[in-house]
């Protein structure tokens, strides 16, 4: 494998406390960033920076704001700049995953989904544009799904937001290429996450049996990615949605 050392690299993950998030904070971890991680339950976040700091010897903060909320954006990312000026990475990964048929759906649910799923990226993305471009670039990473891609039955809402998540990505990979600073998604098949444990056996199986791999995706396998998107090796990788799928069909 080859080694990617971001020593001199901020980077900050929302929603990093489970699932992709904490296995992308491992990674970057690993890799010797410095780490802002997001999430709405402040000691789980605690917990989490105690044990990076522990096995990797990083440094690493805690940022405990709701995401789909703007005015918490906003005070969230005050906080980032009285810790620090600058930043090099952002990984766009906070979600919810909330299922219904449409004839089902509710106002709230949508709202909900939207605002945490791509309202969130947008937010995060305007400020965190702000301090990259007084480092002199960066790697905005936004973590979509291949349900935004296809879509699915039941999942009209959540596809819908992560569809909005790839159409934001593709729109600001060119309106901030002129300041170095990189805008690309990753769109994940079926990971084995908290999330996808909600399934039932049987369509948890279903999902499982629709994989050409023959093997559910892990959270490593999308920080891996995440990594190489916010490292040098992707220096001239912009504009792309990036499926981490094990050749999925839905």
């Amino acid at each position: 494998m080859v080694e990617i050392n971001l020593t001199d690299k901020h980077v900050l993950i929302t929603g990093a406390t489970r699932g992709i998030g904490a296995a992308s904070a491992k990674r970057f971890a690993a890799a010797g960033a410095t780490l802002y991680l997001n999430g709405r339950d402040s000691n789980k976040l605690e917990a989490l920076c105690e044990q990076l700091n522990e096995e990797y010897k990083v440094t690493c903060h805690a940022l405990p704001f709701d995401v789909s909320n703007a005015d918490e954006v906003k005070q969230g990312f005050q906080q980032l700049f009285k810790l620090t000026k600058k930043l090099h990475v952002l990984v766009n990964n906070a979600g919810v995953l909330d299922d219904a048929l449409i004839g089902m759906v509710t106002p709230k649910q949508v709202e909900n989904t939207f605002a945490t799923n791509a309202h969130s990226v947008i937010y995060c993305s305007q400020y965190a544009a702000r301090l990259m471009q007084r480092s002199g670039g960066g790697s905005i990473i936004n973590i979509a799904s291949i349900i935004g891609r296809v879509g699915n039955v039941g999942q009209a809402v959540y596809g819908g937001s992560k569809a909005a998540v790839i159409g934001i990505t593709l729109s600001l990979a060119k309106e901030l290429a002129a300041a170095n600073i990189r805008v690309n998604a990753v769109a994940p098949g079926f990971i084995d996450t908290d999330m996808t444990k909600q399934l039932t056996e049987e369509k948890y199986q279903e999902r499982e049996d629709s994989i050409a791999m023959g093997r559910v995706g892990t959270a490593s396998d999308v920080a891996n990615v995440a990594l190489f998107l916010g490292s040098g090796l992707s220096s001239y990788v912009t504009g792309q949605v990036i499926g981490v799928d094990g050749g999925m069909l839905i």
